[in-house]
């Protein structure tokens, strides 16, 4: 195990695909390790991509991840993709718009499936930016599915979310105000050669205007690109870059760290107190009635969830 951190800490992508995949898989073995790499953490700046499905996400982190390496930054990314039905991965594994990247010792992309995570993200999301933060990369780059509203639980674990929208989305642009509109922080209308663009960019300025910020909070660009001929790339990563500083100023990128390990906590604690819970009441006669009454619908789901906390 001591060999493997060691080499993870080197920036070893080998061995950080590996401990990815233990944590993936539940062995106890990849948390041991996670938990020796935890003070190493906390350096990176974590970039969320999302947006609706084929606003061309994947071509524009392409062109990202080029720009932060002309800057001779190093780029993690966490792609995630919806399952696949048959074999649980990820329908994209092979990230084939990436590819340029693959041969580049200072890039390392992991695909990562759903397995029916909801949210947007893959469950060990959290702990696979954790490994790619230890192994020492400045820049993080998670990629969503492009579900839509769901997708907002990337704002728990990005410190920047960028937004991507195009042009002919129309009424789905009033849409995203009750989900992604509030967790953006960059706003990127993508395949702006195309008709419509200046419309979407109007409808995305009018509706942020709308919102309450103080005049020292930061107010979310909205930026034109056309990822396919690498148009506007290089402003975008300039305001990536600006919400850093802006996070840096304010403390609010390590209260947003701190947050981040406290979800995680919260979420381990209610996952270990749960199998604790019905580990110990397994052969419990009094579980066996009360789920027999749950059954009958005689008992609620909510009573009986009080009731076993309570006798526990």
């Amino acid at each position: 195990m001591k060999a493997n951190i060691e080499k993870v800490l080197l920036g070893d992508q080998l061995a950080g695909a590996k401990l990815i995949r233990r944590l993936e898989e539940g062995d106890p073995a990849g948390i041991e390790e996670l938990k020796v790499l935890y003070p190493h953490t906390g350096n990176a700046f974590v970039l969320g991509i999302t947006g609706p499905a084929g606003c061309g996400k994947s071509t524009l982190i392409t062109h990202i991840i080029a720009e932060y390496r002309n800057r001779n930054l190093t780029v993690g990314v966490v792609a995630v993709d919806p399952s696949s039905p048959l074999s649980g991965g990820a329908f994209l594994g092979d990230r084939l718009r990436m590819r340029r990247h693959t041969e580049d010792p200072g890039v390392f992309i992991r695909s990562m499936a759903t397995r029916g995570h909801l949210g947007g993200l893959s469950k060990t999301t959290q702990e696979t930016v954790m490994v790619l933060d230890a192994m020492g990369y400045a820049i993080i780059i998670i990629e969503t599915v492009g579900v839509g509203q769901a997708e907002v639980e990337i704002a728990g674990i990005a410190h920047t979310k960028a937004i991507v929208c195009l042009p002919g989305m129309g009424d789905d642009i009033q849409a995203m105000k009750a989900g992604l509109l509030e967790i953006g922080d960059v706003f990127v209308v993508n395949k702006a050669d195309r008709p419509g663009a200046d419309d979407v960019v109007m409808q995305l300025q009018s509706m942020l205007e709308m919102g309450t910020r103080a005049k020292e909070d930061w107010h979310p660009p909205v930026l034109k690109t056309a990822a396919v001929n690498a148009e506007g790339i290089e402003e975008l990563v300039n305001a990536f870059w600006s919400h850093r500083e802006y996070l840096l100023g304010s403390g609010e990128f390590s209260a947003h760290n701190f947050e981040q390990s406290f979800q995680l906590l919260r979420r381990l604690v209610m996952e270990m107190a749960a199998d604790k819970i019905f580990n110990a009441s397994s052969e419990s006669k009094d579980l066996q009635t009360l789920l027999d009454a749950l059954k009958k619908h005689h008992v609620d789901p909510f009573t009986a969830a009080e009731k076993l906390v309570k006798d526990l």
